[in-house]
């Protein structure tokens, strides 16, 4: 219930509606988003040019009282309050010299404003100075107004950002990837599909980045600008080819994208990959087939497919059962080691942070470093690739080494989903998920232990994913995420 300030009652909460917000969902870039927000003609335009004309106003008259340099407020707002973007960044989106003539004339004011910038402002314009930022050779400048001219910002010469470069130098693109030349001979496949989610698009640039990469560079880096690295596979792509009981498009698909891992694996250059924030299902197994795993400290890493119904289809499974493998030792239980690589997928756990991914098993020792300033992160996954390539690195041999543990293993598992079912804490579907994970990661029905190849893993993989696509309980939980954005548990 909300309270109604007209009647002082409390009633049913009314759903705003706004014509303005509508039109900013269509567009992704922020700054964009700003200038559609501030020209909508509802009151949730009206609210935006009450807030933000007398902020201008008010922060421009803070410089210098509370410090000489006007970036600092917008660092203190960016780090302090979690805003995308700083007073003056909004300000500079909206246009500094069309806004002003705007706060002039805006007929609403708080007490105290005045409706007149700080004298400065005036200044900048008048010097020629249009914006209080822009970018030159890739690095972002501002505005000094003690000299009159725009200086880099101090501390991030040496910062890598793709918004500063990606205009000049893309060198392949696509409508899901952008390859962009780093320098030193490191390329950058950066994904901007929405929520960086992994389609044919996306499958197809990165297959470029690395034939470029293995014909004129030395170094690959997997990473973005986005909000996250990538939630994951594109589930409405896999939802209507399984509706459609596409299976032999569905097949390659997945064989495509087995493919891709494998290649981020074995190709002849240095691949790193940098995630942060969401780094989820196949944004994960991309991530766990890298030379080197570069991660932001605040990155939530997990196989999250169980939500969806199927196991994770890109070489995730598969990879777990190498790592459980390599884990074994002759004076231990090994089930009990299976059993914790099976649960870590099982109950689709995510980390809170790169430390407990490494925790969690989705990370390798000496494979991965964490980056503590989310902006540094780019500079160090490069730093790293170039590195990887002046030790002199060679490309792996592909794996034939890989212990299963066969009917052993079966056991284990299927006792296990069978007691979790019998006491309600899964679903019948649930059961039948683990089941299938199980029977690949021990290999399959072997009556033995026995070493196998990571294709003979992946096969397996693929036709455990596949069967479970053809499920109607997995269609109703791939339907009920893509329309309620969380999973259903039938």
């Amino acid at each position: 219930m909300s309270l109604n300030l007209k009647t002082l009652t409390y009633g049913p909460q009314q759903k705003v509606k706004s014509s303005t917000l509508e039109a900013t969902k269509l567009v992704e870039d922020i700054r964009k988003r700003m200038k559609v927000y501030e020209q909508g003609t509802d009151k949730a335009a009206v609210l935006f040019r009450a807030m933000h004309y007398p902020l201008f106003e008010y922060v421009s008259k803070r410089v210098p009282e509370i410090t000489d340099d006007f970036f600092r407020i917008d660092d203190a707002m960016r780090a302090g309050f979690g805003w995308e973007l700083g007073p003056f960044e909004v300000w500079d989106a909206l246009g500094v010299r069309e806004t002003i003539e705007k706060i002039k004339n805006e007929e609403k004011r708080l007490p105290g404003q005045t409706g007149e910038v700080a004298q400065w402002v005036h200044d900048m314009l008048a010097s020629g100075a249009e914006s209080f930022y822009k970018v030159e050779n890739g690095v972002r400048h501002y505005y000094d107004i003690a000299s009159k001219s725009y200086k880099p910002i101090p501390g991030t010469e040496d910062l890598i950002v793709l918004d500063h470069i990606r205009e000049q130098k893309t060198i392949w693109k696509n409508s899901g990837v952008s390859i962009i030349d780093l320098g030193d001979g490191i390329i950058n496949c950066e994904f901007h599909t929405k929520m960086n989610t992994i389609g044919g698009d996306v499958i197809q640039g990165l297959n470029k980045a690395i034939d470029i990469a293995e014909k004129d560079y030395r170094g690959l880096v997997i990473t973005n600008d986005g909000k996250n690295f990538s939630a994951g596979a594109n589930i409405g792509m896999i939802f209507m080819m399984a509706v459609e009981q596409d299976y032999d498009e569905l097949n390659m698909a997945v064989r495509m994208f087995q493919n891709t891992s494998m290649r981020i694996r074995y190709s002849s250059i240095p691949v790193v990959v940098a995630p942060f924030q969401l780094c989820l299902g196949g944004g994960c197994e991309f991530a766990m087939h890298a030379d080197f795993v570069q991660l932001h400290a605040e990155t939530y890493m997990g196989l999250v497919e169980f939500g969806v119904g199927v196991i994770p289809g890109g070489g995730g499974s598969k990879e777990f059962a190498l790592r459980a493998s390599d884990e074994y030792k002759d004076d231990q239980i090994v089930q009990n080691t299976l059993k914790e690589r099976f649960l870590t997928i099982g109950q689709a756990k995510v980390s809170t942070s790169a430390v407990e991914a490494y925790e969690l098993g989705y990370l390798q020792q000496g494979k991965y470093g964490i980056t503590m300033n989310r902006a540094r992160l780019l500079a160090d996954a490069k730093a790293k690739a170039i590195e990887l390539a002046e030790a002199g690195y060679t490309k792996p041999i592909p794996r034939t080494d890989i212990k299963v543990l066969g009917n052993q293993g079966l056991g284990i598992v299927y006792v296990g989903a069978d007691s979790m079912r019998a006491g309600g804490y899964i679903s019948e579907h649930d059961k039948k998920i683990s089941e299938k994970l199980g029977w690949v990661m021990c290999g399959g029905d072997l009556s033995a232990p026995a070493e196998v190849s990571e294709q003979y893993l992946l096969d397996l993989e693929r036709k455990a994913f596949l069967e479970l696509c053809a499920e109607r309980k997995t269609l109703e939980r791939i339907q009920h995420m893509l329309t309620k954005g969380k999973p259903l548990r039938n």
